[in-house]
């Protein structure tokens, strides 16, 4: 009989599985900073593709209202992605959120102004964001499940781990990238042109990270499901919540509380130190 560390479950992990578990993480990385860097210039984006003359504070809700409908598009990204990720395969999903979010922050970078389109900039943005939020939906569920099914069952948490510390590091990225802007330009230059600059980097870092994951390869476990056609016949979100409701539910507040601990204390508070207290961005 084998002993516990030479059976599949707990072997190792190979050269392959860190190569997918790096590659998988400096996607996310690079996406999540496609998704949060928008955040960074709120108080830009809002005086730019808001009407001029409404008061500050009113800007500065349409503008975080702009910025979380990317988060209310995140289920739905999520089950949609979900379910062809099911059907059509994990690369082909992981792959097409990663281009989603490229595509849309590209989009943002080129919207023109309120000033020259009037009110169809709010609307263009909105839309934008939505996209966004649906893509990164997609990308960060279907990111565990494709490492999971990847390295072995003992090894499921330290690769999940792996891939969220890449996930998170796009936060710094963002921050790193808004900080260089702000100290690099002055506030003129940033209205008037500079603020394009990250989602011009955004975008290039999406389409750089499609590129990656076209040297990833499909995990066995749906090469397995396909060759035996037991791939999923419905929505996997009514299968899941027929089985699995209270864990489901648990999950979800928990999700709630982390996202709203890394929203508000991260990424909107140097906008309110800006804002409320006078704090130069640089």
């Amino acid at each position: 009989m084998s002993s516990p560390s030479t059976t599949p479950s707990h072997r190792r992990l190979n050269a392959a599985d860190y190569r997918t578990l790096v590659l998988s993480a400096l996607g996310g990385a690079l996406e999540f900073y496609d998704f949060i860097i928008f955040v960074f210039f709120v108080t830009v984006l809002g005086h730019l593709f808001f009407p001029p003359g409404i008061p500050d504070w009113l800007v500065q809700l349409q503008a975080f209202g702009i910025f979380a409908a990317g988060y209310l598009a995140r289920p739905l990204g999520g089950i949609v992605l979900a379910h062809f990720g099911d059907t059509l395969g994990r690369k082909r999903m992981f792959t097409l959120s990663i281009f989603l979010m490229a595509l849309s922050t590209l989009g943002i970078a080129f919207l023109p102004s309120y000033q020259s389109i009037g009110i169809a900039a709010p609307v263009l943005l909105l839309a934008m964001r939505v996209l966004q939020g649906a893509a990164i939906g997609g990308e960060v569920p279907g990111a565990w499940v494709f490492v999971s099914e990847h390295v072995p069952a003992g090894r499921v948490g330290l690769a999940c781990g792996i891939l969220t510390c890449g996930l998170t590091s796009g936060i710094l990225l963002g921050s790193l990238v808004a900080t260089a802007i702000n100290r690099g330009f002055s506030p003129a230059e940033i209205h008037d042109w500079a603020w394009r600059i990250p989602f011009l980097l955004g975008g290039v870092f999406g389409f750089c990270a499609v590129y990656l994951r076209s040297w990833l390869e499909e995990t066995p476990i749906f090469k397995e499901m396909k060759a035996r056609k037991a791939l999923a016949a419905e929505l996997p979100v009514k299968l899941v919540m027929r089985r699995y409701a209270p864990q489901v539910l648990l999950s979800m507040a928990l999700t709630w509380m982390l996202s709203a601990a890394i929203v508000v204390v991260i990424l909107m508070t140097p906008t309110l130190l800006q804002t409320r207290y006078g704090i130069s961005a640089a």
